[in-house]
């Protein structure tokens, strides 16, 4: 585990199918606090050490090794998986955004100048939805996108004692005094903004890096969407915004297809082989000269042999090829009538071996 930011009371594990087990997937509680389209600037969550400063020559600690590995923060809200935004300077002229929606986003970054390793311990969280228009009043999370920034913040710890009744900036949440905030943490602006690429990276300011005493802060944008509903909330991750083209994609299937025909061939000849071999039955005077034969060399015959009503191959295919054959046909018909959805983690692959176990019987019988 990492050194984050727990929630009150300690981590809490969700519920578990049998899908989501063997897919390896471990869905914890969150310390962040969000409120139906309450938006919130800089809230404060924790201070927590990340351990020893990195040096050359010394093992570093457990979350700049996970920055080296590539690590990834996978959030949920509402069953919907994080999208990940990020800013770059493209040649110092302008500033573009990227969105994907799969593999969540960087627990921090490795500078290209000094090859040392940050921390993103901020977050823009944006959650879009959408208002229900058969209960008025009532909205739905349509999107759930989070944008990291790597901030260092010079703060120094505070206790609730000292608040005093009296301060209009006083928050409950607080942990921390930050001394030259940016504008988005600075309690004496009234009229708040959200943090952004040109407060993080101005002059002045630096990365924090994933060592020692660090602040994790978060703004929490809601937006309203119009246009995508909560039916189709889906067909974004599911095409992943079309990053991968259609021509990678049926290259992909091309490879495969042409493997399993490979490999499908080879078998078949190593089959037919030794089937043409074993079925040699000896004359009556060849076997009376030949040693007598004892074992599973009495019924060779029967057992290694095509059967008189179907050819070879579909006497390989039969069995095993029509469970399975049959297997996915069930499970594409549950998917197309809506019975497993992307946001039941781990239903398809339970439907899958579920399928497979229950078709059993129809590999033996065929």
């Amino acid at each position: 585990s990492l050194d984050f930011c727990q929630p009150e009371g300690g981590w809490r594990m969700d519920f578990q199918n049998f899908g989501e087990f063997l897919a390896g997937d471990r869905i914890q509680s969150s310390p962040y606090r969000l409120n139906m389209k309450v938006d919130m600037y800089c809230e404060q969550l924790c201070i927590t050490n990340l351990g020893p400063e990195e040096v050359n020559g010394v093992s570093p600690n457990k979350l700049v090794d996970a920055i080296q590995k590539e690590y990834h923060n996978n959030w949920i809200v509402d069953d919907l998986p994080s999208a990940s935004k990020t800013e770059d300077d493209f040649a110092g002229f302008a500033v573009l955004a990227k969105t994907r929606y799969w593999g969540g986003f960087p627990v921090g970054f490795i500078a290209r100048d000094t090859k040392k390793a940050y921390i993103h311990n901020h977050v823009n969280i944006e959650i879009q939805y959408h208002i229900d228009e058969f209960q008025p009043g009532a909205a739905r999370v349509v999107r759930f996108t989070v944008q990291p920034f790597s901030i260092k913040h010079n703060f120094e710890p505070i206790e609730i004692s000292d608040y005093n009744d009296d301060d209009y900036d006083y928050n409950p949440f607080n942990v921390a005094n930050i001394q030259h905030p940016i504008e988005s943490c600075s309690p004496k602006i009234r009229s708040k903004k959200h943090t952004r690429y040109e407060m993080v990276y101005a002059r002045g300011r630096e990365p924090q890096p994933a060592s020692g005493q660090v602040l994790f802060t978060y703004d929490v944008i809601w937006v309203e969407n119009k246009e995508l509903q909560w039916p189709s909330r889906w067909d974004v991750y599911l095409t992943m915004d079309n990053a991968i083209p259609d021509k990678v994609h049926w290259y992909s299937i091309v490879k495969s297809v042409s493997v399993v025909l490979v490999l499908s061939a080879i078998i078949v000849a190593v089959l037919v082989r030794n089937l043409r071999s074993y079925n040699l039955i000896a004359t009556d005077e060849e076997g009376a000269e030949s040693i007598e034969e004892v074992g599973w060399k009495v019924v060779h015959a029967d057992v290694f042999r095509p059967p008189s009503f179907s050819p070879l191959l579909l006497a390989v295919c039969c069995g095993t090829g029509s469970q399975l054959l049959i297997t996915a046909v069930m499970t594409m018909l549950l998917s197309v009538i809506g019975v497993l959805s992307p946001a039941n983690r781990g239903s398809l692959l339970t439907s899958l071996l579920f399928f497979y176990a229950l078709n059993g019987s129809v590999a033996g019988y065929v």
